[in-house]
């Protein structure tokens, strides 16, 4: 029994460090930093890129939006991938008269987003005519602000090479589903993205709405592999000592699922890649941390470690306390203590963080009450869902219907209302 309490503490002391750092790096996130220096002064060419499979409900708005962006019309492409649609999303791009580039691919397999980047990016990259200087990659359901490739393009211009725009949400009050994606990204904003990108630290790419400098994937082309391609890639330049850049300034509204089916198939996939991108860069981010000695890329291994194998050590340490006091080795108010201490910080803590949130940030915290109540249970069904995934991995991918009908200038008159 001796042994156990050993483990407990030893379990416990892991537990707490880490989420004392996560504290420490989330202050972080309400410094106020000077703005960088220009390296150079330009309008940079940009390629919007629009991965699409059957999205002709929702495709035209979002180039709608980003063919109304505050930047010169002559230094902005659009080229949506028709990726093995069977609906009209080709119809309704080519009425837009964008780009179109077809993908057409036999093995489910590889039906991936990642897989029609890949292709379509080295395509562009073996072409000597190619004239881009970055790309910006969107989900077709996304909607864009006016000022999004302009931000991005200062951000270019200071010599960030790799950068993540604002992800929010259009439709954050649909459903208690919907709303807890909200409040989920409102929180990674602020306190990961945001603050490690103040404390010098790397923040990650975060499947949309990103912005990439040609010449960062030039050497090498886009090569990803895992179900979370974003997260792969940033890992793979954390590795090699470069840091992201964030941009709250550069603003993509996502759509959300409003089921719950459909939002369990998804994160049971977001946590299948995490759990590839473990198996793939836990070494070599240990590798490049003995090495560099930096915080950073101490910080990038964390993150590996922070999902999963921190998810395994909770509920090992549960099982170890319910073992210990079944046979007697805690008494009851301590084994009840022990359990407060878990509940309280994992399901309840985040809803007042989440508050805290939306007030610095100017959300609408009324409108989201049922969100905020019904949060602990969206967290909870995520955790259920890691604990599936480690045994059971089904990558089948689901589509997200699409139930509202949502313009950017729809999203503007709101938040002129709320103000």
């Amino acid at each position: 029994m001796q042994i156990l309490y050993f483990i407990q503490q030893a379990l416990i002391w892991i537990i707490t460090i880490y989420w004392i750092y996560q504290l420490v790096v989330s202050i972080c996130s309400f410094i106020t930093l000077k703005d960088k220096p220009l390296l150079v002064n330009k309008n940079h060419k940009f390629l919007a890129i629009i991965p699409a499979h059957n999205e002709e409900a929702v495709v035209g708005n979002l180039i709608e939006s980003l063919k109304n962006q505050n930047y010169p019309k002559n230094k902005l492409d659009i080229c949506v991938i028709v990726d093995n649609c069977t609906d009209k999303t080709k119809e309704v791009a080519e009425s837009y008269k964008v780009k179109i580039f077809e993908r057409h691919e036999e093995d489910p397999a590889k039906k991936t987003k990642g897989d029609a980047l890949r292709l379509f990016l080295n395509t562009l990259l073996a072409d000597p005519k190619m004239d881009y200087d970055a790309f910006c990659v969107f989900d077709a359901d996304n909607i864009v602000d006016k000022n999004f490739i302009s931000a991005m393009n200062k951000h270019l211009c200071q010599g960030e090479e790799v950068v993540q725009g604002y992800r929010d949400i259009k439709n954050p009050t649909d459903s208690w589903i919907s709303s807890g994606y909200a409040i989920f990204y409102w929180t990674m904003n602020r306190f990961y993205h945001l603050a490690r990108y103040n404390a010098g630290l790397s923040p990650l790419i975060n499947g949309t709405g990103f912005m990439v400098k040609f010449d960062a994937i030039r050497p090498t082309g886009w090569n990803t592999n895992t179900l979370t391609e974003d997260i792969e890639f940033s890992l793979k330049r954390i590795i090699q000592g470069k840091k992201l850049g964030w941009a709250t300034d550069a603003k993509v509204y996502d759509e959300q699922p409003v089921k719950f089916k459909p939002s369990w198939s998804q994160r049971s996939r977001w946590t299948i890649g995490h759990i590839q991108c473990l198996h793939e860069y836990t070494k070599p981010l240990a590798k490049a941390a003995t090495k560099s000695k930096t915080l950073m890329n101490f910080d990038g291994l964390l993150y590996m470690l922070g999902s999963i194998p921190m998810f395994v050590i909770t509920i090992l340490l549960l099982v170890l306390n319910a073992v210990s006091y079944l046979f007697n080795g805690m008494s009851t108010p301590d084994f009840i203590l022990n359990l407060v201490r878990y509940i309280v910080p994992t399901f309840f803590l985040p809803i007042i963080v989440a508050i805290v949130i939306m007030f610095i940030d100017k959300k609408p915290i009324k409108k989201m009450w049922k969100g905020l109540i019904m949060y602990p249970i969206f967290l909870g069904s995520w955790l259920l869902i890691n604990f599936k995934c480690l045994f059971k991995r089904d990558t089948t991918w689901e589509k997200i219907e699409h139930v509202r009908n949502v313009k950017i200038n729809d999203v503007e008159d709101k938040k002129i209302n709320q103000n």
